[in-house]
């Protein structure tokens, strides 16, 4: 399987499909997953035309289960790791949920001359912690229960997510896709359970603040208002403001997986934006 290794011996898996001459998309999975959580997008850009460049996060999918580094830094040079083993240049970078952390802040810390434009997609930024300077956010016991969940019982929560919250599918009316929530725990289980502990804390905790405020590429905001993961109020609006001439899109009704219970909408926009 293709790989490359960190400067600090971690293995990162990546798939790089599509024609070497082509415009370049690199897509940020979100937490626990891995780079097949992007199958609609790569599937789809690639009969368009692009290069879709997609890796396993450090201690996810295929990537080695590592005890340590499990945070926006070390993801972020990661990321750096791969592009810059491809020789990637005018990029267009796009991330979901935690994936758009890790899409922002690889951007503003390793970018410069390589990233064209940014996507966030559900993205976990500004901050999603309840802080005295955030209060919008979410109350830490949220995550503590996160991570109590998963230290008991990995294999049941990584089923209670996808069929719950995750894809909507515990609203009324939805459309269950049995597969999709089986695919979900598959990408989930495959991973470390140390990395998808520590993931929280690093996709809950992490101040992207100063990195929206530094971007200086074209950048779409994308955001299901129905996102039970990453509430919609305090994150896309707030991102949106900080990044200097980004388009914010609001999805009425749509989940924080919309990525795949609405690849067609999505997808359309995402082309959309890539060509402008």
């Amino acid at each position: 399987m293709p790989s490359i290794t960190t400067k600090d011996g971690v293995e990162i898996f990546y798939k790089d499909w599509g024609p070497k001459d082509a415009t370049p998309l690199v897509l940020h999975h979100g937490w626990p997953l891995s780079a097949d959580d992007w199958d609609a997008q790569l599937l789809f850009f690639l009969a368009k035309g692009y290069r879709v460049v997609a890796h396993d996060r450090r201690g996810h999918g295929r990537s080695s289960q590592v005890w340590d580094g499990h945070d926006m830094d070390h993801y972020a040079a990661d990321v750096a790791a791969v592009i810059e083993h491809l020789d990637l240049k005018g990029t267009v970078n796009i991330g979901h949920s935690t994936g758009g952390g890790e899409a922002l802040h690889y951007t503003v810390k390793h970018g410069k001359g390589r990233v064209a434009k940014l996507v966030l997609i559900g993205a976990v930024p500004p901050l999603m912690l309840k802080t005295q300077a955030n209060p919008g956010g979410l109350p830490l016991e949220v995550f503590d229960g996160f991570r109590a969940a998963l230290a008991a019982n990995r294999a049941q929560f990584f089923l209670d997510v996808p069929a719950g919250p995750f894809y909507g599918f515990n609203r009324e009316g939805a459309k269950v896709s049995q597969g999709v929530i089986e695919n979900w725990w598959r990408q989930g289980m495959m991973g470390g359970a140390k990395a998808h502990y520590d993931g929280i804390k690093a996709f809950s905790e992490t101040d992207f603040t100063e990195d929206l405020k530094a971007v200086d590429v074209p950048t779409l905001v994308m955001h299901g208002d129905d996102d039970q993961i990453v509430p919609f109020a305090d994150s896309a609006p707030l991102s949106a403001k900080l990044v200097a001439g980004s388009v914010l899109k609001v999805y009425e009704g749509f989940p924080h997986g919309m990525c795949t219970t609405h690849a067609e909408v999505i997808n359309a926009d995402l082309l959309a934006f890539i060509e402008s």
